[in-house]
């Protein structure tokens, strides 16, 4: 560690996207908390502050504390970044890449990972990062793909419902003969009276 890294902060970096809630409480902002903390009293790191970001994307780095996080960097006061995984620091590949290989060392700071072993200090540790950064960017694009598909279904269902439903109690395109187009085309049955 070097000894400018004595007398800076050591900033603990938590974040969880709105999409992060369904993989279950290993990702939780307290279990986050919980591990960076035992890891940075476990390494005698100074002065440990939390960075907490919930229900921001890793897609992008507009998040209010990452912001804060870099700029108290910028100003000298930070030594070290932890993270649980690379994966809360980011999940775009190149930018996270950026960060970690060229801003941070610009600054001093080291960075690690704890659950993917990458620590900057440690060239052996870093070898995979690369490619554990893309797996986070596929990831990221992945859930996307199966976010819109399952809104795409959920719409369809909605509107054969509705057709379904319709007893002709209003006025719209359900009341022109038809109930939906495509496969399941029908005639719309009579208003009820």
């Amino acid at each position: 560690m070097n000894q400018s890294n004595q007398i800076r902060k050591t900033a603990l970096y938590c974040r969880l996207s709105q999409d992060d809630g369904i993989e279950g409480d290993s990702n939780s902002i307290q279990n986050q908390k919980a591990i960076l903390q035992k890891f940075a009293e476990d390494h005698h790191f100074p002065s440990p502050c939390f960075y907490v970001d919930d229900g921001f994307s890793g897609g992008n780095f507009q998040r209010p504390a990452f912001q804060q996080m870099i700029s108290d960097m910028e100003n000298g006061e930070i030594g070290i970044i932890v993270t649980k995984d690379l994966s809360r620091l980011g999940r775009n590949q190149l930018h996270t890449g950026l960060y970690i290989e060229e801003r941070f060392p610009m600054f001093g700071v080291r960075y690690i990972a704890i659950n993917d072993n990458v620590d900057t200090d440690s060239s052996e540790s870093n070898d995979l990062m690369p490619f554990k950064n893309l797996f986070n960017e596929w990831f990221i694009r992945d859930t996307s793909r199966k976010i819109r598909a399952v809104q795409r279904a959920k719409a369809y269902v909605s509107q054969a419902l509705a057709a379904m439903l319709d007893l002709g109690q209003g006025s719209g395109p359900l009341h022109h003969g038809f109930a939906l187009s495509g496969t399941w085309a029908q005639e719309a049955p009579p208003p009820v009276r």
